[in-house]
């Protein structure tokens, strides 16, 4: 029934014309608007899990291919199809855009509509990015989506909005600028802009280390690495809560598949003469940054240090590679330190999803997302206590959660590579504990602090579907995670071939 359907343009067109259909005839009615919202993002997390369950784990090849020509004079064509890397970033999108719509249904007071319309949009923008062949289609999409997420922090922001979201655009769209000419470079010397023709472009070192450090940049500004990062702080601070959730679920994990789809198989050489100054980036980041997360007052910035910090992770299970193969390891230790850096990828999307959408319900009640204006929250909100606990738990790093599987496996592959550099990555999980907890005990423990606390209400059937589903996620994840391995092993392997394949003429 689903052979001929071209699935993939289903997934990025339905929710971008839904999101028109609602901009257009939801602000006279409200409640159609949400439900239309609603349905429309099910339906597309619905059709994103056949990506899933008709997924060939075996084979190396893209998948659901989608080809048409675009724009033939330069030889850029409409050209889609997925592997094991991009289908789980792809479920994590459409997954959490449910989540969101969920979560906006009786917050959002002003233009609830376009509100809808902005988040149906970007996903569908979002999953462009993941499923792009082209270059300039990928390129497409990636500045595109920016326009739809500068106007959910701008107009439904807090105070600040409107720096927040200048900077949060500058900084993004200057550097993917690089990235640009980078790929132009590429396609005067292939005359293609098919992303797997690229891969096998012979390039001299020199030419690789300067694609490498446009490519870096645009990705490392996304990511955010240190020290490119402060843009983020102040986007998620003056961002609402689904605007939070969205950019620290999805749109961070951008810049580490930029990693992996362009830098690490394009310039292969260069990615092995930087790996060393990449590790130390992302050691600076995974420590510097979980002490800067441990003095921070306001929720949402405690969280959004943590996302730096943890993202650090990513970087440092794609770089160690490097390393390993250097001391001659095995691929499989190559892969493991890559599949535990996507897997840190999909389960950061769930936890910090999670935590944001916490502090989104007593931001709700209370309207303050300082720590000092809360205590004793257990007293009064239990159940939400015990979904908080856990996410707290899983953020911190706690074996059984997927916060601990990625961690474990990028700490492991680097012991292969450097037994120093697993020690220093480690002490996040430690700096981790410090910060959630530490943050958790102060909110949620101890004696009600205020009228406010004392007069709060337990999570809504609304608020617990969303905390639930997302419970069930991360202990899904944690306890049983070969399934999400098996998808993304085979291309894991073929991509460590291309890596260690030396491309200098």
């Amino acid at each position: 029934m689903f052979q001929s359907l071209p699935l993939l343009s289903l997934l990025i067109w339905a929710p971008i014309l839904g999101g028109i259909f609602v901009l257009l005839v939801g602000s006279r009615q409200r409640e159609s608007s949400k439900l239309f919202a609603l349905v429309v993002s099910s339906l597309v997390f619905l059709l994103s899990t056949l990506l899933y369950f008709r997924f060939d784990t075996t084979s190396v090849l893209m998948q659901f291919v989608e080809y048409s020509v675009w724009i033939d004079t330069f030889n850029i064509n409409y050209h889609l199809g997925v592997d094991g890397i991009s289908v789980p970033l792809i479920l994590l999108t459409t997954f959490t855009t449910v989540l969101v719509v969920i979560a906006c249904w009786v917050v959002i007071e002003t233009r609830l509509s376009q509100y809808l319309a902005a988040f149906l949009i970007l996903e569908g923008l979002m999953i462009g990015v993941f499923v792009s062949l082209d270059a300039i289609l990928f390129y497409f999409f990636w500045e595109a989506m920016l326009i739809p997420m500068f106007l959910i922090i701008g107009v439904w922001g807090g105070p600040g909005r409107i720096y927040a979201t200048i900077k949060f655009f500058l900084y993004t769209f200057l550097g993917s600028v690089f990235m640009l000419v980078a790929l132009l470079y590429l396609y005067s010397k292939m005359g293609s802009f098919y992303i797997f023709d690229l891969y096998r472009l012979p390039l001299s070192l020199a030419e690789q280390k300067w694609i490498f450090i446009a490519f870096l940049l645009a990705f490392a500004v996304k990511i955010p690495m240190w020290p490119v990062h402060t843009w983020l702080p102040d986007a998620h601070v003056e961002a609402p809560t689904g605007g939070s959730v969205i950019l620290a679920a999805i749109l961070l994990k951008m810049g580490g598949y930029g990693f992996i789809r362009f830098s690490l198989p394009i310039t292969p050489d260069a990615g092995a003469a930087m790996a060393g100054f990449m590790i130390v980036l992302s050691l600076i980041a995974i420590v510097y940054i979980g002490f800067v997360a441990l003095v921070q007052q306001d929720m949402k910035k405690l969280i959004a240090y943590s996302s730096v910090s943890h993202m650090g992770f990513v970087t440092l299970g794609f770089f160690i590679v490097f390393s390993i193969m250097e001391q001659a390891g095995s691929n499989a230790d190559a892969v493991m330190g890559l599949a535990g850096a996507m897997m840190q990828m999909v389960s950061h999307g769930l936890i910090s999803a999670a935590l944001f959408l916490c502090v989104g319900v007593m931001y709700d009640r209370v309207h303050s997302r300082q720590i000092a204006d809360y205590g004793g929250v257990a007293n009064t909100m239990p159940v939400f206590a015990s979904f908080m606990m856990l996410f707290a738990m899983a953020n911190a790093g706690l074996p059984g959660t997927s916060g601990f599987v990625g961690e474990f496996l990028v700490i492991l592959s680097s012991f292969r590579a450097n037994a120093w550099i697993a020690v220093i990555a480690a002490t996040v999980l430690i700096l981790g504990a410090a910060y959630t907890l530490w943050m958790y005990k102060r909110v949620i423990f101890g004696d009600v602090a205020n009228e406010k606390v004392a007069g709060l209400q337990d999570v809504s059937p609304r608020e617990t579907s969303f905390l639930l589903l997302l419970a069930v996620a991360v202990l899904l994840l944690g306890l049983w995670p070969a399934p999400l391995f098996e998808l993304m092993e085979t291309t894991l392997n073929q991509l460590v071939e291309h890596i260690s394949q030396s491309k200098v003429t």
